[in-house]
């Protein structure tokens, strides 16, 4: 049985670090072991459609940040796609009423790579990356990954929601390297208590009901991978918080599993 996770990807540096977050990524690929493919939406993809990458080949490493150590440059994570896994996300997509297309160009940008290095290492599970749209409500989110709750139930695939529940990069402070702001712990305790209850009219209403919501979140392409992930955990409805750090006061990394 596949598993789906939200996953705050952070800072591309995460990429090269060695935090308690990161070990906490790689401990849960090994707990995981090696699944028939990782589908993973990323924030740093937006599109107004629905895409998917569609290609067997070892994609091209995006470096979609700028002012970071050349070392960080030098980073590649060869992972290939999976026409098959593809075709099969395409067809639960069409059957779900939700417009797709596949993007036979695209690699993989830091949103998924910062993730999934620490994952699998080895670059050595299949990926299919996929678009959000930040048009679409948090219903509309939640739709999406319910169209994959049948995929997660049948085969032994890992799908990853990858954002950040804070990210609000004028509230960040370069002083408090591993603290966090009392605000932005305020909000996302407030997340997983109502993930954890499955309060999805809350949730859907995080804006007007979550502490310092407006704050937390000013990007809403980081934040709504948490719906889809969620919604792809719609059949077994139960989240389990695995992580929760902090950078720079406010920059979250949650790791929640559906």
């Amino acid at each position: 049985m596949g598993t789906s996770f939200f996953i705050g990807h952070g800072s591309p540096m995460l990429a090269i670090q060695d935090l308690p977050y990161t070990r906490e990524l790689r401990q849960l690929g090994d707990q995981l072991g090696k699944p028939e493919a990782v589908i993973l939406f990323s924030a740093h993809w937006v599109s107004r459609q629905q895409e998917l990458t569609y290609s067997d080949n070892v994609y091209e490493t995006i470096y979609d940040f700028g002012g970071f150590p050349d070392e960080l440059f030098r980073v590649v994570y060869p992972a290939r796609g999976s026409v098959t896994i593809a075709d099969e996300l395409h067809g639960l997509f069409e059957a779900a009423g939700i417009p797709t297309s596949r993007n036979t160009a695209r690699g993989l940008d830091h949103g998924s790579w910062v993730v999934l290095r620490h994952m699998y290492p080895e670059a050595d599970v299949p990926v299919i990356a996929l678009s959000v749209n930040p048009l679409l409500p948090p219903e509309q989110q939640y739709r999406i990954g319910q169209a994959l709750a049948e995929l997660s139930d049948r085969r032994n695939v890992v799908i990853i929601g990858s954002g950040a529940t804070v990210h609000n990069f004028r509230a960040m402070d370069f002083g408090k390297p591993e603290q966090a702001d009392s605000w932005a712990k305020e909000f996302d305790d407030w997340l997983i208590g109502r993930m954890k209850e499955w309060d999805t009219a809350s949730l859907f209403d995080y804006l007007q009901q979550g502490p310092y919501a407006k704050v937390a979140t000013p990007d809403y392409e980081h934040f709504l991978p948490i719906f889809i992930a969620m919604g792809a955990g719609d059949t077994r409805k139960k989240a389990e918080l695995l992580h929760q750090s902090y950078q720079y006061g406010s920059l979250s990394h949650l790791i929640v599993k559906f």
